[in-house]
């Protein structure tokens, strides 16, 4: 038995930096990319931390993400939210379930739907920039650009009213803040299922040109599990993006040259998506995933009924899959990524992510090429505590 396996670790999620992984993941991936982890009840599992090994348990049907398997990683939030998940999250359904709910929605994520959006993203980002101007700095862009944004595009793919905004995304907010208490964490749940399970009983009468109502038409769910689905792309539609957009801009006003290089060539953009996905891996707690048999992952051998937390920003600085890691660099090749996880779960909005990052952050720099932080970078408030991190205000001026 190796120093590692005799000393179980526990999911470290303190940043000495706040655009780098804990330092902990660097060290524990050199010596031994895979070790066992003590979760939050107690339940002795593994972390895995290298981009190999991550990989390889996303991509393998032996590991289930069913509900009932899994442990908390951190604090009691996974038991109490996904311990009553409905039907329909569909994130938490293995193999044949998973697969019929994936391909009722792929046909709504198509390629080319999402290039067809791109006019409509492009008004909605001028709008939210002409907003910013009118109302003079500073401006809180999360405020004011990056959560508006995906959550009017999410709420029009979906025909979910924007206008109840501030009730979905204060419940979404709570559903992933790892301090909610059980009592919240149900109120919220209750409060976004009672809502869309309306949307969808009043849509089943009045459709419109929407997901929800091409759901309906397509038949083969029922209401909760149409309840159920919708909530999951209402929760993941906004939160991820708008975290990306707030960060990213973070994340490129402290690399002042990479901004610069970026606006001396603005056909980089997509390079940058995709290197700010890398670098950033907001989704910065778990997955998790239960072995459903034996097997060995990097020559240790897990045993049916245990977890393996995953960590994607480990993963994505992995040294074995890129040089310079920890290095930001918007020329890179950062294709591979696990930002939006890998195999059959792998995110199913990940193309519209990727459009509204490339229209927002070119628009919002071009309309303010002098923006800059309106107070000290270590005054920037962190997500620390969510399940996705991100900044939860950014002041700005320009």
């Amino acid at each position: 038995m190796t120093h590692a396996e005799s000393h179980p670790v526990t999911y470290p999620m303190f940043r000495e930096s706040p655009l780098d992984p804990p330092a902990e993941l660097g060290r524990w991936r050199e010596e031994d990319p895979v070790r066992p982890m003590v979760f939050a009840d107690g339940h002795i599992g593994w972390l895995a931390v290298s981009h190999a090994a991550v990989r390889a348990v996303l991509a393998d049907p032996r590991f289930s993400t069913r509900v009932e398997l899994l442990h908390p990683p951190v604090g009691q939030r996974l038991s109490q939210v996904t311990r009553r998940v409905m039907p329909g999250f569909f994130i938490r359904l293995d193999p044949p379930e998973h697969t019929r709910f994936r391909k009722l929605l792929t046909g709504q994520f198509t390629v080319r739907r999402m290039k067809q959006l791109e006019p409509r993203i492009e008004k909605i980002t001028g709008d939210r920039l002409d907003a910013m101007e009118s109302g003079g700095a500073p401006a809180d862009l999360v405020k004011d650009f990056a959560l508006p944004i995906p959550s009017l595009v999410i709420c029009e793919l979906l025909g979910v009213p924007y206008s109840d905004h501030e009730r979905f995304q204060r419940d979404s907010s709570a559903l992933l803040n790892l301090e909610s208490s059980p009592e919240r964490v149900r109120d919220a749940l209750d409060g976004l299922a009672a809502y869309l399970g309306d949307l969808v009983l009043r849509k089943h009468d009045d459709p419109g040109d929407d997901l929800i109502s091409g759901l309906i038409a397509a038949g083969g769910l029922t209401v909760e599990e149409i309840t159920g689905a919708s909530l999951l792309l209402l929760i993941a539609g906004h939160e991820t993006t708008a975290n990306m957009l707030a960060l990213g801009t973070y994340t490129l006003l402290r690399h002042p040259d990479q901004l610069a290089a970026l606006r001396d060539n603005p056909a980089l953009i997509d390079t940058t998506v995709e290197e700010l996905l890398r670098f950033l891996s907001i989704v910065h707690l778990g997955p998790v995933r239960a072995a459903v048999e034996d097997l060995e992952l990097e020559g240790h051998p897990i045993k049916a009924g245990q977890n393996v937390a995953l960590s994607l920003a480990a993963a994505n600085r992995d040294p074995a899959r890129y040089d310079a890691p920890d290095t930001l660099d918007i020329t890179r090749d950062a294709l591979g990524h696990v930002s939006f996880g890998h195999g059959i779960h792998q995110c199913l909005g990940q193309q519209l992510a990727r459009i509204e990052m490339r229209i927002a952050y070119p628009a919002l720099f071009r309309r303010f090429p002098a923006l800059q932080l309106a107070v000290p970078a270590d005054e920037i408030p962190l997500r620390s505590k969510m399940a996705i991190y991100g900044v939860h205000q950014l002041p700005v001026t320009w």
